[in-house]
């Protein structure tokens, strides 16, 4: 199938979302603005270049196989390219450091024929396709300036489509890039297993190279193997110390073998999804499916491990990497396809000596390898590399994968935090040493704090149309915002459930900036502009925009030290509630920045957007000026507990894409009445308002007992709601909860119960409260 339709002037869209395009011939690339994407070609291949956004100009230049230019090696086959000659120097200061260094000696040339794309007036979706008619290699570069902080020179991505003439020659089912030097690359045919020794530090790398193909892992210490003892992997054992009892999305951190040494160390997971408990493939479970003889992974692995004389097992426990395993509700085991792609794998470090064994599984007779068992690739690197801990999320089924990054404050905050969590693929604390979430919690309330809240998505919106583009996918109007306000707003479906909360800067007359927690808020974006051909760009600045909240009662006095604003600006002391200016830190020639009166802790706060390159200066300037009022750095454990006593909601606990904002507890960002303009989902969330049967509602809870998100409430045997957050309220000294309740029981006052165990067997006793429970009338806010 062809995946651009001409006529249409976009991507067609996958039979399967996230099958993988390997089989047919074709590679998706990405490319963002300031990278350069460096690709080989056969002859007879076609390479595709959509440019998304419709606002980054490219240079593509071919070159044959002894590297010189060659302007002939591609016939156009569609779009208006224009000849140029490239100066690489001149573009080097539009280009990452990462990006200059993969040109190489390239990128020094003075000289070099290239075509311009992209270029002349701006427009989304459009494309250009070439065809080899030689070997060589495209370079295609997207030089641009650093993003301002008030949006200009937003990133961009290009999507880059290659189709091989023959299927065979595609890269993927190739081993990708190494990570490093390999001290082993160990190629793992499908159906066979493969052994290998690791000493302790050693990184193992397991790739899947097709897609979709398990590989069971197994290791034994060489100290036990020494002494006679076959000290594997025990899952019972790894378990019990991790404190899970099945695995989910992820992986365990580490695992152990029965004498409770840990053995192997995760670092890296592209994938997201394995089954860490099962047993490798055995000949039991072909023969029962009347298919004696079929080749298995666990006679494998005893044929790898023959020559250290460990003894055959008829079922090996293993690691079932890329195996996509879950326990139903009835408590049965299923199972599906993977959801690793091509180039998918998982990163180990050896924590001691081992004897590895690592298989491609053989089974073709189910859905676990797809039906069509692929190779794997395994790679081990010295202990004196250096690899971030990260995993990998994708912000739809096709889209490249994006491992877990530093934020731009790292630098600080992992001189002092306790424990880092991973926001929506951004590391950031959970808490802080000689602190914890108590503490940072009374610095809010009491004082002020400092919080890292780089996870937040923020999207660009610019163009001629920005604002009809906004008004149509924003419950609020507008409109009606004015040029350095803010404005809280749901994003619905046409169903009126919920995509996302976030709040809305209108920097200029068509400057917009949408700030939320959902990546799919830029596709979806998207997605309306080019349906009503709305002439505005949506360009994600999340990876350039580094921000910090700054909130508590003294947050006013700690910034006002730091904070400098031109004439025609809003000063800090003037900014009321929803409102920002662009400022500069410290005075006249000091960092950039936009500074808002925001905040997720019901208290006097700020939020501060610099670009990363200033983030360490704006983090070091603000924690000097909030010495004097013992200013504490604050991680999510303490702000769950701020955002539920100020009674503000959070994606994925008080909604999901089927609550509307009226069962959200935000029916306040829905002003059916005064705006009269239509939005999506607007026809849905009439009717919703009128018949809607549940709403947002406190609980105070009697006892120290904390429910968790999900619990169902009760009254009598009747299931009347849910529990959506909760906590134990430090300064009311109390427990409190937001739940999503039948109308009829709402009333404050009213006696509920919340079950435990199986709903019945263990109750809490509740009732119906107000919320915010914490200063309800937002005094603290608005000081």
């Amino acid at each position: 199938m062809s995946l651009f339709d001409p006529a249409s002037s976009r991507w067609g869209h996958l039979v399967e979302p996230g099958v993988s395009l390997w089989q047919q011939g074709k590679e998706r690339h990405e490319l963002i603005s300031r990278q350069v994407v460096v690709l080989p070609l056969a002859e007879g291949d076609r390479i595709d270049i959509l440019d998304v956004e419709g606002a980054q100009t490219c240079y593509l230049c071919f070159v044959d196989q002894s590297g010189r230019p060659d302007p002939a090696g591609l016939d156009q086959s569609s779009g208006e390219p224009a000849p140029v000659t490239l100066d690489w120097n001149d573009l080097s200061e539009k280009l990452d450091p990462a990006a200059r260094a993969r040109l190489g000696a390239f990128g020094r040339r003075s000289a070099t024929p290239a075509l311009a794309l992209f270029h002349g007036p701006l427009a989304p979706h459009r494309h250009y396709g070439f065809v080899a008619n030689r070997p060589g290699t495209c370079l295609i570069v997207a030089p641009t300036p650093e993003m301002t902080v008030t949006g200009d020179h937003a990133p961009a991505t290009v999507e880059l489509l290659i189709t091989r003439r023959s299927p065979r020659e595609t890269l993927w089912g190739k081993p990708p890039e190494p990570l490093a030097d390999p001290l082993q690359d160990i190629h793992v045919p499908h159906s066979s297993a493969v052994e290998y020794e690791v000493r302790a530090g050693e990184f193992i790398q397991i790739i899947d190279l097709s897609g979709r193909q398990c590989s069971d892992f197994q290791g034994l210490t060489l100290r036990g193997l020494d002494k006679g003892r076959e000290l594997e992997i025990d899952h019972t054992t790894t378990r019990s110390l991790n404190g899970n009892a099945y695995p989910g999305p992820g992986l365990h951190s580490k695992f152990f073998n029965v004498d409770q040494e840990p053995m192997f160390e995760v670092i890296r997971d592209t994938v997201g999804r394995h089954d860490t408990f099962g047993l490798a493939c055995f000949a039991r479970f072909y023969e029962e499916m009347g298919y004696p003889g079929h080749i298995n992974c666990t006679d494998n692995m005893n044929a790898a491990l023959e020559r250290y004389q460990v003894g055959p097992r008829v079922g090996w426990e293993a690691v079932n990497f890329f195996f996509n395993s879950r326990a139903e509700h009835d408590n049965s085991l299923s199972f599906d396809e993977a959801w690793s792609r091509p180039g998918d794998y998982v990163l180990l470090r050896a924590l001691t000596d081992c004897v590895c064994v690592s298989t491609s599984c053989p089974n073709d007779l189910d859905p676990a390898n797809g039906w069509n068992p692929t190779d794997i690739q395994v790679r081990t690197y010295s202990e004196k590399q250096v690899f971030s801990k990260s995993v990998a999320i994708r912000m739809t089924p096709d889209s490249s994968p994006k491992l877990t990054r530093d934020s731009a404050f790292h630098p600080r905050t992992s001189e002092i935090a306790k424990e880092f969590t991973d926001m929506a693929g951004v590391w950031l604390p959970a808490s802080y040493r000689n602190h914890g979430a108590i503490a940072e919690y009374h610095a809010c309330r009491e004082g002020v704090m400092m919080m890292d809240m780089s996870s937040l998505r923020k999207f660009e919106v610019t163009g001629p149309d920005a604002e009809a583009l906004l008004n149509l996918a924003l419950t609020r109007n507008v409109a009606k915002l004015s040029v350095g306000q803010v404005a809280y707003s749901a994003m619905c479906h046409e169903t009126g459930g919920m995509i996302d909360d976030g709040t809305l800067f209108r920097l200029g007359q068509d400057l917009f900036r949408w700030v939320c927690a959902e990546d799919y808020c830029g596709v979806w974006l998207r997605e309306l502009a080019e349906k009503n051909n709305f002439k505005a760009w949506v360009k994600s600045s999340t990876e350039v925009l580094a921000n910090m909240a700054v909130q508590g009662p003294m947050s006013r006095d700690t910034l006002r030290k730091v904070i400098w604003t031109r004439d025609n600006e809003t000063p800090l002391d003037g900014l009321d509630c929803f409102r920002f200016s662009v400022a500069r830190l410290g005075g006249f020639d000091g960092a950039p920045l936009v500074v808002s009166r925001t905040g997720y802790s019901g208290e006097l706060g700020y939020e501060i957007f610099c670009h990363p390159k200033h983030a360490v200066e704006l983090w070091d300037a603000v924690a000097d000026a909030g010495a004097p009022f013992g200013i504490t750095p604050c991680g999510f454990d303490a702000l769950e507990m701020i955002r539920i006593e100020a009674g503000l909601v959070m994606s994925h606990a008080e909604f999901d894409g089927s609550v509307d904002p009226f069962e959200a507890g935000i029916g306040f960002t829905v002003p059916l009445k005064s705006k009269s303009a239509d939005f999506v989902g607007r026809t849905a969330l009439e009717a919703r308002k009128q018949n809607g049967r549940v709403c947002l509602v406190g609980l105070e809870l009697a006892g120290n007992e904390v429910p968790t998100h999900g619990d169902k409430v009760y009254a009598g045997r009747a299931e009347i709601g849910v529990i959506t957050s909760a906590t134990r309220s430090p300064i009311l000294n109390k427990t409190i909860a937001l739940c999503r309740l039948d109308k009829i029981h709402a009333q404050a006052g009213t006696g509920v119960e919340v079950g435990k165990l199986d709903g019945y067997q263990k109750r809490l006793k509740a009732k119906v409260a107000g919320y915010p429970f914490f200063d309800p009338e937002r005094r603290r806010m608005r000081a």
